[in-house]
């Protein structure tokens, strides 16, 4: 019960990384708004937390992270039925197939982006004030990348917008040290996700042994192991860790 009466949003939580860290908020005693643009997703990752035994709770939120109202409307939901915002977990991310950056566009800068990079300064536009004005201090979380510190080629968007995130994440945990609002960010290696093949060309499983041969500790992430960072920065046992990268990829990016 680690994060008992706490309420957490979690982005991108209707699979993937987001789904695995909204089950382990719940099973830790958090509320959480199951935040995705795929409601029926949320609504599903919501239902299994609902049924699985425990004190934390769920409710599903439809929302395009990279819009401010939407964005907006989140953070206002989750206050009005739980009370109070303790940690936001920025985790919904896209990519683009990798290529050239030379054949990039400037729709791929604007989406990637937006969702990666532009959602981690609307959600602190408008959960911050909320979590100054309550006083319990609070825990924001960045799931980044590897790419953000050791990056790949084709993925020079995907790549600078994690880097990005990074950097943004860094600056926040400055502004709102004085207010124990704590920001750290963790950077994922390649992991089972429908992510991986959604935006990786070619046969899936000859891309899954190829990934894992870089990565030292021969596998790719499973999502619980982004979940347990993320409980880790959420709880009280991170009290004073704020600013930190945490590379959770086997030894990618040593």
């Amino acid at each position: 019960m680690r994060l008992e009466d706490k309420v957490a949003i979690v982005t991108g939580g209707g699979s993937g990384y987001g789904r695995a860290i909204a089950r382990r908020f719940a099973s830790e005693g958090a509320h959480v708004v199951v935040v995705d643009i795929d409601l029926d997703a949320a609504t599903a990752v919501s239902r299994e937390i609902r049924e699985e035994p425990g004190e934390g709770f769920a409710i599903p939120v439809e929302a395009n992270v990279s819009q401010n109202d939407d964005v907006e409307a989140a953070v206002s939901v989750a206050i009005d039925r739980f009370g109070h915002v303790d940690c936001v977990v920025n985790n919904a991310g896209i990519s683009h197939k990798p290529q050239s950056a030379l054949k990039l566009t400037d729709a791929d800068f604007e989406a990637v982006f937006g969702v990666n990079t532009r959602s981690i300064l609307l959600f602190a536009r408008h959960a911050v004030p909320h979590m100054q004005k309550v006083g319990r201090g609070g825990s924001l979380i960045t799931v980044a990348s590897t790419g953000a510190v050791r990056p790949r080629p084709g993925m020079a968007i995907y790549n600078a917008s994690k880097g990005a995130a990074v950097a943004m994440s860094k600056t926040l945990s400055l502004e709102f040290a004085s207010d124990q609002i704590r920001v750290n960010t963790i950077c994922p290696v390649a992991g089972e996700t429908p992510m991986l093949d959604k935006y990786m060309t070619g046969d899936g499983q000859a891309n899954r042994e190829m990934l894992r041969k870089t990565i030292p500790l021969n596998r790719l992430a499973d999502p619980d192991d982004i979940a347990s960072a993320a409980l880790y920065f959420a709880s009280d046992e991170a009290a004073f860790v704020t600013g930190v990268t945490m590379e959770v990829d086997g030894g990618r990016c040593v």
